[in-house]
């Protein structure tokens, strides 16, 4: 999709961009082979040296080239090209200030291997993972986790390529949160998840840190299932986003939810939110 684009380029929007593709400039090779001469002068003039820098990024790999130039509804854009650099990321918190509260833990998931990390045991492990990736996907991660990350971590510049699945979705109409896109596009939350938020992440950590041995356990899986859920919600977006294309764009295929192999005791998410028989 990214050798379709022209978004990127200064002065060209999204109706700029259907003009090119109407007048037959579907792709970059387009651009290179001979450009229409119904298309504007000052276009005609910037296109093939915008083109040739693009090709170059893209060949280097640089996801951040685009992202940066691209609006945050359009970075999935970049995800078939540097799918192999993504990670999957969520964080849970002890509350929603940058300055008070802390993280507790953190799932990474770069669509083979899933990596926890967890205060005050392996979360310093973190900077030096994520890194390694030049594309993060969240959803609210911009508004949320990426601030959070960086404050916890100033070293840290987290300045990778950023799909925000909250703009992405809410582009195709899906909105509501995480759990309400997932409802909405048909994705099912494991048993004894399905009431667990970020209040009742703030729960479980708590009784965690009074003894619970239970709490860790159902905290992580569920940070685990948001990560392994971005991906499948990504990669079904995609595809319903290039169907409205009036361009043929090849689809996705797109990947099975990847099974989490993490077994908890829900009897604790009963119990923190009251539907238990005791309360710990």
């Amino acid at each position: 999709m990214i050798r379709h684009t022209f978004q990127h380029i200064a002065g060209i929007g999204q109706v700029t961009e259907r003009r090119l593709w109407d007048l037959g400039v579907r792709d970059w090779d387009q651009v290179v082979r001979t450009l229409p001469p119904a298309l504007p002068t000052r276009l005609r003039g910037r296109l093939p040296d915008a083109i040739g820098d693009s090709d170059q990024a893209l060949r280097r790999g640089d996801a951040r080239f685009f992202a940066e130039r691209l609006a945050a509804k359009h970075v999935w854009r970049l995800y078939p090209a540097f799918r192999d650099k993504a990670a999957f990321l969520d964080i849970e918190t002890t509350g929603l200030s940058f300055t008070r509260d802390r993280i507790t833990t953190i799932a990474v998931y770069d669509g083979k291997r899933i990596r926890t990390y967890v205060r005050g045991q392996n979360l310093e492990e973190f900077p030096e993972q994520i890194s390694r990736h030049g594309l993060l996907v969240t959803y609210n991660g911009r508004c949320f986790d990426a601030p959070f990350i960086q404050h916890q971590f100033p070293g840290l510049g987290l300045d990778q390529a950023h799909i925000d699945l909250r703009y992405f979705l809410g582009s195709l109409g899906y909105r509501g949160g995480l759990k309400g896109c997932e409802r909405q596009m048909g994705l099912a939350r494991a048993p004894g998840l399905q009431e667990v938020d970020g209040f009742m992440a703030v729960k479980l950590w708590r009784a965690h840190e009074r003894g619970d041995r239970r709490a860790l356990p159902a905290l992580l899986r569920y940070n685990v299932e948001d990560v392994v859920n971005l991906r499948w919600l990504l990669e079904t977006g995609y595809n319903m986003a290039v169907a409205r294309l009036p361009i043929e764009v090849e689809r996705l295929c797109v990947a099975p939810r990847a099974s989490v192999d993490l077994p908890f005791d829900s009897s604790i998410v009963d119990e923190l939110s009251g539907r238990g028989a005791s309360s710990r």
